[in-house]
C-alpha cells in the first residue's frame, strides 16, 4: 500500500516538472524515501531529463520523446501501478537509491551527477 501511495506521489512529482510548475532538484528533493524499483528509475529519468537540457534545446525531435516517455512514466505511477520491467530494467546499472537531499549542496548534486553518467 505504501508503494501505491508513493508512486503517486513521485507521478504527479513528474507531471509537475513537465508542466513547469517545479524543477528538478525540487521534485526529487520532495521523492519519498524508498527502494521501490518504480521510484528509483523515476528519479533516474529525471535526472537525465535534467542533463539533457542542452540537447532538449536544440532538438525538437528529442525533447517530444523525452517529454513522452516522462509523461508514460508519470500516468502510471499517477494511478499507483509499478513501471514495465523493461523501463525498470533499462536504468538498473545506475540504481543506487534515491538521493533526496545532496549532502554536499550543488557540489553534492554535481557528485551525484557524475556517478549517474559514469564520471
Amino acid at each position: 500500500m505504501q508503494n501505491r501511495n508513493n508512486r503517486k506521489i513521485v507521478g504527479r512529482l513528474i507531471y509537475s516538472v513537465l508542466t513547469e510548475s517545479c524543477n528538478v532538484r525540487e521534485a526529487i528533493k520532495h521523492f519519498p524515501k524508498t527502494k521501490d524499483p518504480s521510484i528509483e528509475c523515476a528519479y533516474h529519468a529525471l535526472v537525465h531529463y535534467a542533463a539533457d537540457e542542452d540537447i532538449r534545446y536544440k532538438d525538437i525531435e528529442y525533447r517530444d520523446a523525452q517529454d513522452d516517455y516522462l509523461e508514460f512514466i508519470a500516468e502510471t505511477l499517477s494511478g499507483g501501478k509499478p513501471l514495465p520491467k523493461n523501463i525498470i530494467n533499462d536504468y538498473k546499472p545506475y540504481y543506487k537509491g534515491v538521493a533526496k537531499v545532496w549532502g554536499n549542496g550543488i557540489n553534492g548534486f554535481w557528485e551525484e551527477f557524475k556517478r549517474f553518467i559514469n564520471i
